[in-house]
């Protein structure tokens, strides 16, 4: 498999595992009533599953994008080029007449 790939899978179980964290953190401390709503409903295994995996996906990018800006080379040499002069804005008189 490219180093690409294995690259991409290892961050985005790492998304899917803070995500996992985050979950059990908002049912842990009942935020919004969320652990009693989980509990009693027929369908809370289905609701929490839901919240992960949609909490995954945003964990998963934002974990994925951390990843790369972070493999970026220090920009250490030193940068040439022709210095572009900038015009500037000089004040023009503007007559102004008495209606």
């Amino acid at each position: 498999m490219p180093r690409i790939v294995n690259f991409y899978i290892l961050h985005c179980v790492i998304g899917f595992a803070i995500a996992a964290a985050f979950t059990g953190a908002i049912l842990w401390f009942n935020v919004a009533n969320l652990w009693h709503l989980v509990s009693t409903s027929s369908i809370g295994m289905m609701a929490v599953i839901a919240f992960w995996v949609l909490n995954g996906i945003v964990f998963a990018g934002v974990q994925f994008a951390i990843a790369i800006m972070l493999l970026a080379d220090k920009d250490d040499e030193p940068r040439g080029g022709t210095a572009v002069p900038v015009r500037v804005a000089a004040p023009a008189p503007v007559p102004v007449k008495p209606h």
